[in-house]
């Protein structure tokens, strides 16, 4: 199960954290890994360790540095793949990182640069892995997965990350629609919202809950979201497409969509009147109707 024997695999940011623990994944279940990392010295050490510690597993890797959001980057690390291997099979986004404050005191450039690595290096990276399996379609099937990290912060809107929020919302929708595209391909893309210690949980107020455990099973380590990675990109999940995941310690969410639950027509007809609006839908939100859960308001049950 999982054999990745001869396939490609492209992941950003997997110089460390959740990126290294996938690129090792895929390698154990023979992938070819391409190690992308932002070109700076730190980074580009851990990238080069990632490659080290998947030769030393007997695998096959090579680092190709480059900032995961620029077009010009992005397109370079993807021809270092197709010439260095002779093909790109597997794209996982991973890279990212967070600037947090709430709407009050965050500046133009903290949004901004938060949304362009996220959202935007999430919609490069993909459309140059959707362009060229497209391509390749033309002359027979093709073996395409992608994989996108989004967070539970856009399922749970954080007050604290009005720009890490909102992008990895986005990189959900943006991720679902390019699955319905390229199913008639053969092409999988599926979501991930992962739970595990890294370096962007370190700076979190919470942070301490990520703690390692002295004992026992260590819920957050990053290497626990890696074999869902590992099985959503295998021949075995081909059918298995535009899903949403979360994931953490020994346990898999599937996240559902949202749903028009609750609804109400005009019982007069035709358009709504506002106090006929105030009349039925305060009904509805009243203290005793709302069951606070993690800053959502559930229906009355």
């Amino acid at each position: 199960m999982g054999d990745l024997t001869g396939k490609v695999a492209i992941i950003t940011g997997a110089g460390a954290g959740l990126g290294r623990e996938e690129a090792l994944q895929l390698a154990r279940q023979g992938a070819r890994v391409v190690i992308n990392d932002i070109d700076l010295p730190k980074a580009a050490e851990a990238a080069q360790q990632t490659v080290a510690d998947i030769k030393a597993l007997g695998g096959e890797a090579i680092v190709a540095l480059g900032d995961c959001a620029d077009t010009a980057d992005a397109g370079r690390v993807f021809k270092t793949a197709l010439d260095t291997f002779g093909d790109v099979n597997i794209m996982i986004n991973n890279a990212g990182f967070t600037r947090d404050k709430t709407i009050y005191g965050m500046t133009d450039d903290e949004f901004d640069s938060v949304v362009r690595v996220h959202l935007r290096g999430h919609f490069v990276n993909m459309r140059n892995a959707a362009q060229y399996w497209r391509e390749k379609a033309k002359s027979g099937p093709v073996y395409g997965r992608l994989i996108s990290t989004s967070s539970e912060a856009m399922l749970y809107a954080s007050p604290g990350q009005p720009n890490y929020a909102p992008a990895k919302a986005g990189i959900a929708a943006l991720s679902i629609g390019v699955a319905a595209l390229m199913l008639k391909l053969g092409v999988t893309c599926n979501v991930i919202l992962p739970r595990g210690r890294t370096a962007m949980t370190e700076n979190m107020p919470h942070a301490a809950m990520f703690d390692a455990p002295k004992e026992g099973f260590d819920v957050f380590n990053p290497a626990n979201v890696t074999p869902l990675v590992g099985y959503l990109v295998s021949p075995e999940a081909a059918h298995i497409s535009g899903e949403v995941f979360v994931v953490w310690g020994g346990r898999v969410n599937i996240v559902q969509r949202p749903r028009l639950d609750v609804f109400y027509d005009n019982p007069k007809g035709g358009k709504w009147a506002i106090n006929d609006l105030h009349t039925t839908l305060a009904k509805y939100f009243t203290p005793e109707h709302r069951t606070a859960v993690d800053g959502y308001a559930l229906p009355p049950q």
